[in-house]
């Protein structure tokens, strides 16, 4: 799917500290320079999920997703200044831009719909998000089935960049690009659950070099 070449779709978690500007700067040259179209995947809404579960009212949840969501986008546009400069080829997709493409929406109600009646899928979304939440808890505390089934909205509102990005940016073929991706996304490509990735769908975990900024890639599960 790299050798494809037709389209980049940069995941950039707006609660994660790894993403600084420097750091999407540099990945953004490697997608500049390797992709003709380059989107950033800011799952800004949806976080709000993770926040509710943890314990914030829905109201504060949201506003915490919104602010950090903005805050995300900025440093993504900062690090497209000097790599990408009429951003004629890039574009940030977050849950505005998302929600009114049909094939995401589409996308979006077969996995709820498929979360609801198999067991096995249901169970590795629930312990893909009991894992983000742990992470989160105090050292020992284990989250709630409560807490998972709030957070799990987050995991369901990414799945369809994960399983058909094609079908959303309207191109031929996509990579989905992460730098540290959870087990779950290695089970999805390595076809282990019962929802596949279309058939133009790839994954890349990509990690930028520290050093002079040269990115080096490793394709797993690309199709």
């Amino acid at each position: 799917m790299l050798s494809r070449a037709e389209h980049a779709c940069i995941g950039v978690s707006p609660f994660n500290s790894y993403f600084s500007v420097a750091r999407i700067r540099q990945v953004a040259a490697w997608a500049c320079q390797r992709f003709p179209r380059v989107d950033f995947f800011v799952p800004d809404g949806p976080s709000a999920y993770t926040w509710e579960a943890l314990g914030y009212s829905p109201v504060k949840a949201e506003w915490k997703a919104r602010r950090q969501g903005q805050y995300t986008r900025n440093k993504i546009r900062v690090a497209l200044q000097g790599v990408d400069e009429g951003a004629s080829r890039t574009r940030i997709l977050g849950w505005a831009e998302l929600e009114g493409v049909a094939a995401f929406s589409q996308l979006h109600a077969e996995g709820h719909a498929l979360y609801m009646r198999d067991e096995g899928f249901r169970a590795a979304c629930r312990e893909a998000s009991g894992w983000v939440l742990a992470g989160r808890l105090s050292e020992g505390r284990e989250p709630t089935e409560a807490q998972v089934d709030c957070a799990v909205r987050y995991l369901l509102a990414e799945l369809p960049l994960f399983i058909d990005t094609p079908a959303i940016v309207e191109a031929e073929a996509s990579v989905f690009c992460y730098h540290r991706p959870p087990a779950f996304l290695h089970r999805l490509y390595a076809r282990e659950l019962v929802r596949h990735p279309g058939p133009g769908q790839g994954f890349a975990v990509i990690t930028p070099a520290d050093v002079d900024g040269a990115g080096s890639q490793r394709p797993v599960g690309t199709r």
